[in-house]
Formats: structure tokens, C-alpha cells, sequence
């Protein structure tokens, strides 16, 4: 592929990002993490804080619409494409290929997505590009410079997702395994790199240490699990293959494993893939591997998949790019257009119907409670005025101030699948049965009675 032509395929495609980002409703995530960015902070339950910043910057400039929730996203698309095509271009010394790489990442469904909606992925998605990048600058020039910039990189990194942490060892395992690569440690360069990342680390992890390592135990408290089980390893699969999209996916996984040879310049990105991709397969032989996992490593599989197009069949090579875009244009259409489809993942995703159910609760009551933060999140949005109280889950509102007893005419609101009257019945008496909200009957209210004084909560 020739620049001119990758060049106009990755416009489009951040175009259309555009367009999407600018008319879909928020998902109740990108509504938490704008709670966030409302009140920024070094740290949060959840995650590290670079998403919370992002979307501040984005909303100052276009307003806490679904365009400034998400424009950060939308413009580091660009250099995150750059980042991909270097790297190819340093790596696999070959301008088609580097070309096809950055077209190849743009073209998957978890980059669409995860490059469009403002969750931790996105920065995650970025900075992993950009770290790569600099090592492989690094190791093509031999200038120990670069390995600052990959520092850089490296923080940033962890300050927007701790899957960092896998790219970083992967690195490491790469340095002691390949033999070119090992004369670095001998020098300063990685080093004062890895220091450089610590620092730009330091004020989460002191923020950590000050609130009890919250997030660290959330995150890694997910790590081991129960009986093994194939169930969770082919939704594993299942998943990746949709979101790199099947031609994509088997010449990323032809080019990983023409990369594992000892002192080719490839096995930088195979070796990350590999410490990454072992940890996921461990991990999904116990548990469930959410599909947006793996996304900061979709960049190293981009350009694997472009290495491979000269090692596989010639119509797998013809068909990736093509089948890529249907998939994408369908996703795009069935998005934005609402094309009816049943048990339509979307619709939930993004809380169509959220909105609708908001202004009727708005118009029925002056105090919510709520139980889980997606509801919180969404009610917030779409009706900042309305006292909204969550009341489980403190440690997600740092920042907020205690509701004190509740009095008056209290509703208790949830999607009906997430209803927790556990949490509410024995703190406050039902006095009605569950009212719908909106058309589609997905939420409910539940009038309560002579609240406890045990029933209170944060006031986000």
C-alpha cells in the first residue's frame, strides 16, 4: 500500500471516529469517568487518573457534550496512527508494510471503539503505541536517548491503565533474551528511563499509599480465580477475533509467530505479546477476559499482521482490509442509524433509552437512591439538578459529601437487571410496587418510606 492511499483510508476512518463520537449517546462508563474529570484527582477507585484529564480537556473546549467527553480520543487517533507506522517503519524496514500496519491498526473494531470512547483504554492505547515506538527508535538508531522518551511513555502508561505493567516486563524479558538488545543494560539509558517513569508515576502512587492501595487491590484482586474451564478461553478468542476482525487477527497471529527468532529485529514486538498473551490465556482459564483487555496491544499486532501479508495465502492477504471495513461500516450503521436487530448490544452499551427514563424520574421526585455506579453515573448526566444518592460504594466519590439522613419522598431507581432491594429493604420500607420508567420498561422506581438513619450515602 502507498502512502497517499493509507494516508486517505486512516483519514476517513478518524473521520468517521469523529462523526460517531460526536452523535452516540455517552455509555455509562465515559458518564463515570466525566463525573471524574469534574473532580480531578491523582487517583480513583477504579483506575489511574489520565482518563478523568483528558476528558477535562476535551469538555473545556466542547462542552460536556458526547463530542468533549470524547474529543480527546478522537485527535490522539492521529498520532497514535504515526506511532503505529514508525514503529513499522523502523521494525520491519519496509515503507508498504509500514503503510498497511497504520491502515491495519485503524481498521480493527477494538481501535474504532476503544480510540472513540473516553474509557481508560484509550490513553492506554496510545501510550503503549508510543512506548514501543521509542524503543524501537532506540534500538534502530543506538541512541540511549530514546530510551528517555520511552520513560516518558512508560508513565504516561501506567497513569492511564496498569496493563503497562505487562508491556514493561515484556520489554524486560526482551532484554535479557535477545543478546543485541542486552548490551542496553549495561549502559544508563534504560535505567534513568524506568526512573524517569517512576517519577512521572510517583504522585498515584502516593495518592495509593494515602487511601489504602485501593485500586491496586480492585485490579490485581481479579487475578487467580476458581475451577478451570474452556468456557471463558473461547469467549476469549471469540472476542479478539471480532474486535481485530478474522483476516486482521490470523495474519497478526502468522506475523507473532514468524517473530519469535532471537535477534530479529521483530521479536521487540513479539516478546510483549507473548508475556501479555500468556497472562490473558492463564487468566481466561479461571475468569471471565473482558474484550477491551488486550487493546494496548493491538498496535505490535497491526504490524505483525502487515509483516505477514509475504507469508500467508494471497487471498487472506486481498480479503483482510475489505472484510474489516464491512464489519466496520455495519458497527458504524447499526450504531448511529439504531437498525433494529434483537438483543442488540448497543442499545444497552450506550443506554438509549436512559435518557427518557431520567426526565420522568426528574418530573416525579426531588431525592434519588441509587445502588450502582453506572445509574449514579447517567442520572448525573442527564440530570445534573436531581439529588442523586448512591448508597453503596463510598470509595468510588472520594470527593463527595455525605447525604446525611434521607426525609421526604425518597425513590429508589435502577435498571431492573442491577436492582438491589437487598441493599434498600431493612434501611427503608417499600411502599410500592416497582414503576416503570421509559418506553422500553428497563428501569424502576421504588417509593420508600420512613428512611433509617443506616440508609445514606454519597452525594456524587
Amino acid at each position: 500500500m502507498n502512502k497517499q492511499a493509507a494516508l486517505l483510508i486512516i483519514t476517513v476512518l478518524i473521520a468517521l471516529r469523529a462523526v460517531a463520537g460526536a452523535v452516540l449517546p455517552l455509555s455509562a462508563d465515559e458518564a463515570y469517568y466525566l463525573l471524574w474529570s469534574q473532580h480531578l484527582q491523582p487517583g480513583y477507585y477504579d483506575h489511574p487518573p489520565a482518563i478523568a484529564f483528558l476528558i477535562r480537556a476535551g469538555t473545556m473546549i466542547f462542552g460536556e457534550t458526547p463530542l468533549g467527553v470524547r474529543a480527546a480520543g478522537i485527535l490522539l487517533s492521529v498520532p497514535a496512527s504515526w506511532f503505529v507506522w514508525s514503529t513499522a517503519s523502523a521494525i520491519l524496514k519496509d515503507a508498504r508494510k509500514a503503510a498497511l500496519a497504520a491502515v491495519f491498526f485503524n481498521l480493527t473494531l477494538m481501535t474504532a471503539v476503544e480510540m472513540m470512547a473516553a474509557t481508560p483504554d484509550m490513553p492506554s492505547i496510545v501510550t503503549a503505541a508510543a512506548f514501543i515506538w521509542a524503543i524501537a527508535r532506540a534500538q534502530a538508531t543506538q541512541d540511549g536517548r530514546w530510551w528517555l522518551a520511552a520513560g516518558v511513555a512508560a508513565g504516561l502508561s501506567l497513569l492511564s491503565k496498569y496493563s503497562a505493567l505487562f508491556l514493561g516486563l515484556g520489554v524486560l524479558v526482551w532484554l535479557l533474551a535477545d543478546a543485541r538488545a542486552r548490551i542496553w543494560l549495561k549502559t544508563i539509558w534504560p535505567w534513568a528511563g524506568g526512573a524517569l517513569a517512576l517519577l512521572l508515576f510517583a504522585p498515584h502512587l502516593l495518592w495509593q499509599a494515602q487511601h489504602d492501595w485501593m485500586t491496586f487491590a480492585f485490579q490485581f484482586g481479579r487475578v487467580g480465580g476458581g475451577n478451570p474451564t474452556a468456557r471463558y478461553l473461547i469467549e476469549f478468542f471469540g472476542a479478539q477475533l471480532g474486535l481485530a476482525t478474522p483476516f486482521i487477527l490470523v495474519l497478526g497471529l502468522i506475523g507473532f509467530w514468524a517473530a519469535r527468532r532471537r535477534g530479529d529485529d521483530r521479536f521487540l514486538l513479539f516478546v510483549p505479546l507473548a508475556v501479555s498473551l500468556l497472562y490473558f490465556l492463564q487468566h481466561a482459564l479461571h475468569d471471565r477476559v473482558q474484550g477491551n483487555w488486550p487493546g494496548f496491544l493491538y498496535p505490535l499486532l497491526a504490524i505483525l499482521a502487515a509483516d505477514a501479508i509475504d507469508k500467508t495465502r494471497r487471498w487472506l492477504v486481498l480479503a483482510a482490509a475489505p472484510v474489516a471495513a464491512l464489519l466496520l461500516l455495519a458497527v458504524y450503521a447499526q450504531v448511529i442509524f439504531g437498525m433494529p436487530l434483537k438483543n442488540d448490544p448497543s442499545a444497552r452499551l450506550l443506554a438509549r433509552d436512559f435518557s427518557d427514563a431520567a426526565q420522568a424520574l426528574a418530573a416525579s421526585t426531588a431525592t434519588v437512591v441509587t445502588s450502582d455506579y453506572q445509574t449514579t453515573a447517567l442520572l448525573r448526566y442527564y440530570q445534573p439538578k436531581l439529588t442523586v444518592i448512591q448508597i453503596n460504594d463510598p470509595q468510588r466519590y472520594l470527593w463527595a459529601r455525605d447525604s446525611g439522613r434521607l426525609r421526604g419522598q425518597v425513590v429508589y431507581f435502577a435498571e431492573k437487571r442491577r436492582a438491589r432491594l437487598d441493599l434498600v429493604e431493612g434501611r427503608a420500607q417499600l411502599i410500592s410496587s416497582p414503576m416503570d420508567f421509559g418506553a422500553s420498561g428497563n428501569y424502576a422506581g421504588y417509593l420508600l418510606h420512613a428512611p433509617k438513619d443506616s440508609l445514606f450515602g454519597k452525594i456524587p
